[in-house]
């Protein structure tokens, strides 16, 4: 196959990594990629948001499969242009995308298809909202309703808090478009946890379940980030817990988007609270594969991602196995001073070409750029995912990614020394 794969993060940089050892795989061209992502494709400059760019790039190259990244692509509707001309993508349309794309169409969505998820209130207006947090206890839940970047949820101690935040969204603009309407819901206990899931639309199938690490400093202190850090699979997530997972969300959400006619082939991607009793609840609807999550559940992925991918695209997902994982991997975020507050950029990465535990961690590249010397520079908030693999244990893992990260600098970098500190606390 010839792929094109759309997106420039550490996810992204994963997905090159992996489909490059499929035997299905000729060539892998990416746009725009990241010097990371060049290890394994050829770099292509394509607005990857204009859908008529990317269809005639893709036409003229005799693209087999496109994969994208991004969930802005998803909402935009880049797939749907695609497919009128016959092109196979891995990732769902606009109608699809609309599952992360609005939290209110997600929260009602689960409501309608009995999907386990926390009561909630959706709200336009000041006068709403008041009432919504006034019937509330704290800790208080405040989800502009559109694509923030992962910056649209606040959890917030007190009452006073909660109304600030809001007024900003609904009144101040505070997040643009993607505020303008707010989901305020109550707070859910427990341990979180990701399962990401192939789908063709008739079966789903789940990967390896792993946890994400949101905050930006140890002991889950500090604002929320797109994540600092992940590792998979989860060692409390048993076969009771991943069967009550499938029966009461996984399917009931398949089920969903068949009834209502949803053209959907790509990754669901459920975020859980699993609560003291191992009941599982959705935090939230993803339509892609996260980030730092792909960093880690594709390194323990026993199978083909290319063969899967194209099962999906061909509605014969069913045929395929994913069979459980045999590794275990941890993945540690390295960030850039300030972030995900203000942060400098164009810092040199040292490091990188030290072959110490190569062949047991790897590096992904998220925010970096390669300069006139061809020295790699920082370019965004989250630099690297530094990724540990073992047979052995998760302990392992964690060891080989943190053993690996000391020969690698980068002026006022910075990073959770604690990834999977909670893995065995459930």
């Amino acid at each position: 196959m010839r792929i094109l794969l759309l997106g420039k993060g550490a996810r992204e940089d994963a997905l090159a990594w992996s489909l490059s050892g499929s035997p299905l795989t000729d060539r892998i061209y990416a746009a725009p990629g990241n010097p990371g992502i060049a290890r394994f494709a050829d770099i292509v400059e394509l607005d990857i948001y204009d859908a008529a760019e990317v269809t005639d790039f893709a036409v003229a190259e005799k693209i087999d499969l496109v994969v994208i990244g991004p969930e802005d692509i998803l909402v935009a509707g880049i797939p749907d242009h695609l497919r009128t001309k016959g092109i196979s993508v891995f990732g769902p349309g606009s109608k699809g995308a609309r599952l992360e794309g609005s939290k209110s169409f997600a929260k009602d969505f689960m409501k309608r298809y009995g999907v386990p998820a926390a009561d909630y209130v959706v709200c336009s207006d000041m006068e709403c909202a008041r009432k919504a947090i006034a019937g509330r206890k704290p800790p208080y839940i405040v989800k502009a309703d559109g694509l923030a970047a992962g910056k649209g949820s606040f959890v917030l101690n007190t009452e006073n808090e909660a109304l600030q935040i809001s007024i900003k969204l609904l009144e101040e603009g505070f997040l643009g478009d993607a505020g303008r309407k707010i989901v305020i819901e109550d707070c859910l206990e427990g341990s979180e946890m990701t399962v990401l899931a192939l789908t063709d639309g008739n079966v789903i199938k789940p990967l390896s379940p792993s946890q994400d690490h949101k905050r930006a400093y140890d002991n889950d202190e500090g604002p929320n980030t797109g994540g600092m850090g992940a590792y998979s699979p989860v060692p409390w997530s048993d076969p009771s817990l991943m069967e009550k997972i499938y029966h009461k969300v996984l399917f009931p959400t398949l089920e969903g988007i068949k009834a209502e006619n949803i053209d959907f082939c790509g990754i669901l991607y459920a975020g859980l609270m699993i609560n003291s009793n191992r009941e599982p609840f959705v935090i939230e609807y993803n339509v892609r594969f996260g980030d730092p999550e792909a960093q880690v559940v594709l390194p323990v992925l026993e199978g083909d991602l290319a063969e899967m991918m194209l099962a999906c695209t061909q509605k014969r997902l069913e045929d395929v196995s994913v069979p459980p994982p045999q590794k275990w991997a941890a993945g540690v975020v390295l960030a850039s001073g300030g972030y995900p507050g203000k942060y400098i950029k164009g810092v040199e990465v040292e490091g990188l070409d030290t072959e110490k535990h190569a062949e047991d961690t790897l590096i992904f590249h998220a925010g970096t750029l390669q300069d006139s010397n061809r020295k790699i520079i920082t370019s965004g908030g989250r630099v690297l995912t530094v990724v540990g693999i073992s047979g052995n244990s998760l302990e392992e893992a964690v060891k080989k990614a943190y053993s690996r990260i000391d020969n690698i600098h980068f002026k006022d970098m910075h990073y959770r020394k604690d990834i999977a500190g909670k893995a065995r606390t459930f």
